[in-house]
């Protein structure tokens, strides 16, 4: 299938992030990648999980779930299945673990960060997209309650986003929409901070192997996309908390 791209092949797609989306989280996003929509929360719990009680620390887990009419054809919601859909836990746990990554866990304190992704439209990239918003809305939970003397700082070593990459039609692309990761030979989503450090790479030759210079071509390219949704998470965030970041 021949696949006719809008933008540059090293472009993302437009990105909106809404901060406050929802009102009663303590920090909230709705965010936007061209077609694809994801509300990202983030609510803290006084409590800890049963295997950190005591260890002076606290933790940082994802839920993460599409709405049954955010895909072409209705999804069913898991409820009905009785059991978690098995790619939403893998995602679920791939959110929790990024975000985990960049929090300084001691810093945080014997609390329990919940952040629940919720798809509302898919068109591509979602997992990459709840990364994204997720740690927006984290730091504004964050934010919160260190203005309310909660937490003494805002436990945050680094910004963290990520990005889809992938090999369609013969050519390296950033950024991909449903028809592009559908028909790409080379699937790769990156997670990786403002330093330029790898939280999590998963690349998969879909049709066909993959160099190692198409690897590393891959992921200069997904660093070029993430330098850009970090400079528009820190317009989402604000200065002012921005700067207290990495303290």
């Amino acid at each position: 299938m021949v696949i006719v791209r809008e933008r540059n092949l090293d472009d993302i797609r437009q990105v909106k992030i809404t901060k406050d989306y929802i009102k009663h989280p303590d920090g909230s996003v709705l965010i936007e990648m061209g077609n694809t929509k994801v509300i990202c929360t983030a609510m803290v719990e006084e409590k800890v999980p049963p295997f950190l009680k005591g260890a002076g620390k606290g933790w940082v887990s994802a839920e993460y779930s599409m709405l049954p009419g955010s895909t072409i054809t209705r999804k069913i919601r898991d409820i009905n299945r009785l059991k978690l859909d098995g790619r939403s836990q893998e995602i679920q746990r791939l959110i929790g673990r990024a975000l985990r990554s960049v929090v300084n866990l001691e810093a945080l304190g014997e609390r329990t960060l919940w952040i629940d992704c919720d798809v509302i439209q898919a068109d591509g990239g979602t997992r990459t997209a709840s990364i994204t918003g997720a740690f927006v809305a984290m730091v504004l939970a964050f934010s919160k309650l260190n203005k309310n003397g909660i937490i003494e700082t805002i436990p945050v070593n680094s910004f963290l986003s990520a990005i889809s990459v992938g090999v369609v039609n013969g050519k390296n692309m950033l950024d991909l929409c449903y028809t592009e990761d559908s028909n790409a030979q080379v699937d790769m989503n990156v997670v990786m901070t403002d330093k330029e450090e790898f939280v999590e790479i998963q690349g998969t030759g879909e049709e066909s192997p993959f160099t190692h210079k198409q690897f590393s071509d891959l992921l200069d390219l997904a660093c070029k996309g993430c330098k850009k949704l970090n400079a528009i998470q820190r317009d989402a965030i604000g200065k002012e908390i921005c700067d207290k970041i990495g303290e």
